[in-house]
């Protein structure tokens, strides 16, 4: 007897139809998958079996033939589990067809029957939801499914559970999403009250985060480079709706999903210097998304610039040109994006005294030129603002004086956003950026690495 199960399986950004279709015919026992399946869905049978056994139904002792249609698309990931299971069951008389045309179905099983989690729960919803109103999930994916409202989301629990509902004898209850997102009100753990001194270079990170600029911060060890760059973020204004569907889809390709929902924090990424390619920009045979993707609508930041590998630095040229990175494989091509704010933390040699006014460099002119040649022109051009975080001495840490925390400083940069807005609205009353923050004042030196001063 043949059935027909509706699943679905990602491709880059976007999601395939796939048709799971079971026969079972006398014959030899066997079990065999076709389609280009991968080896997670070679190794399903095995599960396959246990989970239908402990469940409580008959495991057919027959031939049976799952093909993955269409045929000439790559499958991978164990979400078709779930669509298997339930088309050999329909195939051997357990659930009628007709009940199983209007559903799509993924998921992956435990040997228990139990449904897991699998990743691209989202993707998939988004590209299927004019083919398909009715999804079965397991309940954290039906969560994260559930923000695509042309859709009803149900969750299960068990591959029992999804055939008691299947067969309407025991309804899952829709699941809902509430419209208004919750944001955290929890404290952030690190604010910029905390940095002494180091003004100009708080006020270079307040213009980059007002307008979207890159960063590069050039200064000694211990001048307070990477304490300012993780602090950045708390400037950053909270996700949109637009934007958090968005990166919360790349996170659920790249099974990398922690929340229940949206995303509703910008996405902070930090790689070791030690990175490869692919990770930074994506890879795989069938490609995932790399760093630059992981970030897209949020920071990335790399320490120690000139010590990551010059291949995996040229990889942020197109990214921070075009807002998104092509990836060609001999079989397909992957669009990924990848619009994101670059920071970047470098010494000025490879001992990193060069411009230190207490300690003495020990580095050569060769070597202070084929360290800083690691960064190429074009790359160095894409950096909006280069910015020199000069070592503060003693009495300027002993300072009482607290600055700006991060929450000041952001209501700040709403105003500069709010006086962005009418200006692309065409108001003609627009104050001057000096009239954004009323008591300070814009100096030429303030994005100028060359003219250094004491904070």
């Amino acid at each position: 007897m043949l059935a027909k199960v509706n699943s679905g399986c990602i491709a880059g950004m976007n999601a395939h139809s796939i048709d799971v279709e079971v026969d079972i015919s006398n014959g030899l026992p066997g079990f065999s998958v076709v389609g280009l399946p991968d080896t997670a869905i070679r190794e399903s049978r095995d599960r396959i079996r246990s989970a239908i056994k402990n469940s409580g139904f008959i495991f057919p002792n027959k031939k049976i033939t799952v093909n993955l249609s269409p045929a000439t698309v790559k499958k991978e990931g164990a979400g078709f589990d779930l669509p298997i299971a339930i088309g050999i069951l329909s195939a051997n008389g357990t659930i009628d067809q007709e009940l199983l045309d209007p559903l799509l179905l993924c998921g992956e099983l435990s040997l228990n029957g139990k449904l897991k989690s699998f990743r691209g729960a989202l993707p998939i919803a988004m590209s299927l939801r004019e083919k398909y109103k009715q999804l079965i999930f397991p309940k954290k994916n039906a969560l994260e499914a559930a923000n695509i409202k042309e859709m009803t989301v149900y969750g299960a629990s068990s591959l029992s559970q999804t055939i008691d509902h299947i067969k309407n004898i025991k309804p899952l209850k829709a699941v809902q999403i509430s419209s208004k997102r919750s944001h955290s009100d929890t404290q952030e753990t690190v604010d910029f009250k905390d940095v002494k001194g180091q003004e100009y270079v708080k006020r270079g990170l307040e213009v980059a985060a007002s307008g979207g600029h890159n960063i590069l911060l050039l200064g000694p060890p211990g001048s307070g480079k990477s304490m300012l760059a993780k602090r950045f973020y708390t400037l950053l204004p909270e996700l949109s709706s637009e934007e958090a569907l968005e990166v919360t889809n790349i996170y659920s390709v790249a099974g990398q999903l922690k929340t229940l929902g949206l995303m509703e924090k910008r996405p902070i990424r930090s790689p070791h210097h030690t990175i490869s390619y692919a990770a930074m920009a994506g890879g795989g045979s069938i490609p995932s998304p790399g760093e630059i993707s992981l970030a897209h609508n949020g920071v990335l930041f790399l320490d120690e610039f000139p010590e990551f590998r010059r291949d995996v630095l040229e990889t942020l040229r197109q990214p921070l040109e075009s807002g998104e990175i092509n990836i060609v494989r001999a079989q397909a091509s992957y669009t990924y994006p990848s619009r994101f704010l670059l920071i970047a933390a470098m010494n000025p040699c490879p001992c990193g005294y060069f411009t230190d006014t207490q300690k003495n460099c020990q580095c050569t002119s060769y070597q202070i030129q084929k360290y800083l040649s690691k960064i190429s022109g074009p790359l160095l051009d894409r950096i909006d603002i280069h910015l020199e975080v000069p070592r503060l001495n003693y009495e300027q840490l002993s300072a009482g004086r607290i600055g700006e925390s991060s929450e000041e400083i952001k209501k700040e940069l709403i105003r500069a956003a709010s006086f962005k807005k009418n200006a692309s609205e065409g108001n003609p009353n627009i104050c001057p950026i000096t009239r954004i923050w009323p008591q300070r004042k814009l100096k030429s030196s303030v994005l100028s690495p060359k003219k250094r001063k004491n904070s």
